[in-house]
This record gives C-alpha cells, structure tokens and sequence, in this order.
C-alpha cells in the first residue's frame, strides 16, 4: 500500500499551523494565525469545534491542568477552552508592537517553546525574532534573538536535541542544539540542514520515532525527511504549494497531519483548491512520539 494524501478538513485557513495531537483524547489542534482561530478536529468524524480569540495566535500546548497556553499577539497567554476565557501570563515584546508570537513546541519535560516574528515580515528591515521559554512557573527566559521568522521548533525522541529554523529566502535554514533537558538549556547552534538544497523554505517541523526530523517545505510543493545526521532521507509531493507544519497522530501516532496555507499569496497559476486545508498522510510507514503536554 503506498503513500496517500487527503484533505481531512478543507478549511480555507489564512496560515494554518500549530498542529498539537492530544494523544488523551485522540483530537487534532490546529490555529488559522491571521483569523486567530483555534481549532479541535476529531479526525473519525471530521467534526472541528472552533474558538476564536480576538488576535492573531502563532502557536500553543495543551496543558496538563486543562486547558491551553497560547503564544498570540500580545504575548503568552492561559485559555480555558470550555469558556474561552483569555488570562494573559506575560507579553516579553510590549515594546516591538509589529512583531507577533509565531512557531512552538513543548519540550519533552513540559516547557513551553516559542519564537516571535515581525509582521508583516520585512526584509529590508533588521531582523526582530527572538525565541522563548515559558517555563511552568509561567516565568519567561529569552534565549536567542536575530530571527527574521522563527520557526520549525522541535525536539528529538529523548529530548537531547533542539530544532529551530529560520524561513527568511535568504537564510532558510534549520539548526540543532544539544539540549540539556534537566534546565531546558539549549548549546551552542550548529547547522542541521540547509534548505537551499531543495525547492521549500523550512516552516513547521516535527520528529518522528527514529529521531528523523520532518520540515514541511514551504513554497516548494514538498514534505522532506532528514535523519540525526542532517542528510535528505525522503521527499514528498503535496498537492497545495504552502506546507506549513507536520504533526503524528493517530491512535498508532502513524499518521502524518499537514497544516497549510491559503489566501492570496500563492502562484497563480496553480492548480490548488484546497489550499489552506488540514490534510492526512498514511502509508508513511513510520511511527512519531507522543506531544508533552504544558506542565504549567
């Protein structure tokens, strides 16, 4: 059986991101950024439940105590999903009102992981990104800033490495850190993979139970696999030009989610009607590692 690719939601999304799998209760999360949307989608039935949260939100966790963290516009922020109650925590970029919280992840101990952006982005300008840690006792540290686009957060399977990546055309690339899981300390940055080397910029990554790193390559059509060793292990074709962020789920963590990205900022010329749509990926043969939840 090979490899198959369906539209599990055609939702249209703006930027869809921040695929979180809630292994507790085998539901899909995922944001639309610019319409600060969540969604929760049961992937049996396809029903997805929807709050809106009055900004434009990058990323979030589940927590362990219920509920969300939200990394938003305004900062990092607790949400009560039955209620959709809002309770900010701490806004580390008061002071650069175009930036917005873009990519996280949590790490394998329950910290929260999140980078920030300027948006609109603008090249022309002096990068403004910087990534976060939102520990348990909801303080914040800041760890690394000069980002233009701060993305492709993730973790290997025992949490002693750190991915993060930076999409801006001219950088597009994906670093590593070893990862002193204890403090949630990242080591010094070193390249992991370089983009420029095949058609998609680094948006969303995700690893997978034998430590590959999954990149959703955006503006080139193609999902790639790279192993620990930074090498180019699988490439694969989408049907919609902008992957944004890989997730495993399933009740067997054997199947790939795929957030993407819609709107007008897409060639032209392309066929691609269910552009910004959550999609499915099976027949992958290969298995991903349970999402922490928040520990706050």
């Amino acid at each position: 059986m090979g490899i198959e690719i369906d539209c599990l939601v055609d939702s249209q999304s703006g930027i869809g991101e921040g695929l979180v799998w809630d292994v507790r209760t085998e539901r899909l999360w995922w944001v639309d950024i610019p319409a600060g949307l969540i969604h929760c989608t049961d992937p049996t039935s396809g029903y997805t439940e929807t709050r809106e949260i009055g900004e434009k939100i990058g990323s979030f966790a589940l927590r362990e105590g219920g509920g969300l963290v939200l990394a938003t516009y305004s900062g990092f922020k607790l949400m009560d999903w039955d209620s959709g109650a809002l309770t900010p925590i701490n806004d580390p970029e008061s002071h650069l009102p175009h930036n917005r919280f873009n990519d996280g992840q949590t790490d394998p101990a329950g910290r929260f992981w999140a980078g920030t952006m300027r948006d609109p982005r603008d090249l022309s300008l002096p990068p403004s990104g910087t990534f976060y840690r939102l520990d348990p006792d909801l303080s914040v540290t800041a760890w690394r800033d000069g980002i233009y686009t701060c993305n492709g957060l993730s973790f290997s399977p025992d949490g002693d490495k750190m991915y993060f990546s930076d999409s801006a055309p001219h950088i597009r690339t994906i670093w590593e850190c070893d990862y002193d899981l204890d403090s949630g300390t990242p080591g010094a940055p070193r390249v992991f993979f370089d983009t420029h080397a095949v058609r998609g910029r680094p948006d969303g990554g995700t690893v997978d139970a034998d430590g590959c790193y999954w990149q959703a390559g955006v503006g080139g059509w193609q999902l790639y696999r790279i192993t620990p060793a930074g090498k180019l292990d699988m490439t694969i074709d989408l049907p919609v030009e902008k992957p944004s962020r890989p997730m495993f789920g399933g009740p067997n963590l054997d199947v790939l989610y795929l957030t993407t990205i819609g709107g007008e900022d897409m060639d032209p010329h392309a066929h691609q009607p269910q552009a910004g749509g959550l999609f499915a990926i099976t027949g992958l043969g290969v298995q991903g590692v349970p999402q922490a939840r928040f520990a706050g």
